[in-house]
């Protein structure tokens, strides 16, 4: 039923014969069980009330609900000028909630069965088995190799006389005509995983993952951002504690600071992942790799009393959930981000980078200021190669200065 707190009498009255008037209840009770407050459901409920109502002047039945109709319902008040933010999105739950009931059939997308999308389907396995890739890294990489599957192997066909070192290089630099170094870095990185699939899968008879040229950026060009640590104390200082999503969000920048973690591994982090008698933290690094790393007290503390008081029951695993319903974990690393770069301006702070990196660099300089040995960052950071932590000597001004050769200047002098 459609209580009072959600539908007034006569709303109610109105609801109950439309042709979504059935539904609607069971909707509602959906909205409840994923978070949704009171007053959201409420406004949900009116706006579908306002959905039936097109639908019937249009002559539509709850079967012809789908999500082009969602978006004609949008864009139709958008039209008479009722701009709302949800409305498109209110509709499309519903049609889920629906499709999950058994009322409307689940559309499903014609298989492209194509040769060409065979061999991409086939790469992205490759990445997924056998790399131990992330599903954000094969996505990046799969943006990038479509195009090149699409233009230079249509047919999906891949021979010594379709493919060669020529064709492949006339590409990449169409491809990467005005792109920032970084950029062109990745379309060249993608490209050439993608042809050394093709030569372990027997497709072509040599490597040529040889004839994508690299592109010129100096290694250790730059010096890794970061912030003294006085600044990230004040960033820690600069979370309400008296709020639960000053609290979820001291926890996760403890992690970032402490502990060094990547947004990443803040977004998979799982419950199961807390070893509390142990003391110790699983990280779900790169590649499948799993870490063990110690729980710090005041981190362990953060962490303990965000789940006690303020995480919202969920069936989802992860440990940070967002605030606004329906209660989920983070979708991408970015939302880290974001988190960091607001938790940037509330301290003041305009660095030239706001992603969640910072945090982890700092941890690293300030290790390194205190005497800690490149091995023992890399360890802290969990880098695969020591070359990755070479960076940080480039901050160890103390250790440069000692072997920096004297500077020549005019009349002989130094």
């Amino acid at each position: 039923m459609l209580e009072h707190e959600y539908v007034d009498a006569a709303a109610r009255r109105r609801l109950r014969p439309s042709v979504l008037g059935g539904h609607l209840a069971g909707f509602r009770e959906r909205l409840e069980d994923r978070g949704y407050a009171a007053a959201t459901i409420r406004e949900k409920i009116g706006l579908l009330g306002r959905l039936t109502r097109w639908m019937e002047a249009k002559g539509l039945g709850v079967r012809d609900l789908d999500e082009r109709r969602a978006k004609s319902f949008a864009a139709e008040r958008v039209r008479r000028g009722l701009r709302r933010r949800g409305v498109e999105q209110t509709v499309l739950q519903l049609v889920e909630h629906l499709r999950l009931r058994g009322v409307l059939v689940q559309t499903v997308r014609a298989p492209d069965d194509s040769a060409s999308a065979g061999l991409v389907a086939g790469y992205e396995a490759y990445l997924r088995g056998e790399r131990a890739l992330a599903s954000c890294t094969i996505a990046a990489y799969r943006f990038f190799v479509r195009p090149f599957v699409v233009e230079c192997l249509p047919a999906g066909a891949v021979s010594a006389a379709t493919l060669g070192a020529d064709r492949v290089r006339d590409f990449l630099l169409v491809r990467t005509r005005g792109l920032r170094p970084r950029r062109a870095q990745a379309v060249a990185i993608a490209l050439r995983s993608f042809l050394r699939f093709l030569f372990l899968r027997g497709h072509v008879p040599v490597d040529l993952s040889h004839a994508v040229p690299r592109v010129r950026q100096w290694r250790l060009a730059s010096v890794p951002r970061h912030l003294p640590p006085e600044d990230v104390e004040r960033i820690l200082r600069t979370c309400e504690l008296s709020s639960a999503t000053g609290r979820r969000d001291h926890a996760i920048l403890l992690l970032l600071a402490r502990l060094g973690l990547r947004a990443s591994e803040i977004r998979t982090l799982e419950l199961g992942d807390l070893h509390w008698r142990a003391g110790e933290i699983v990280v779900r690094g790169k590649g499948l790799v799993r870490d063990r790393l110690p729980l710090l007290p005041d981190v362990g503390e953060a962490i303990a009393r965000y789940l006690r008081e303020d995480r919202p029951p969920a069936a989802c695993r992860q440990v940070f959930l967002c605030r606004k319903a329906p209660h989920r974990g983070f979708s991408h690393p970015s939302s880290v981000s974001t988190l960091v770069a607001r938790a940037f301006a509330r301290a003041g702070l305009d660095p030239a980078v706001h992603g969640a990196h910072v945090l982890r660099h700092s941890l690293a300089t300030a290790m390194l200021r205190r005497g800690a040995s490149l091995a023992e960052i890399g360890e802290v950071l969990r880098h695969r190669s020591p070359t990755t932590t070479e960076i940080y000597a480039k901050l160890d001004f103390g250790a440069l200065r000692d072997v920096a050769l004297p500077w020549p200047a005019a009349r002989g002098e130094q």
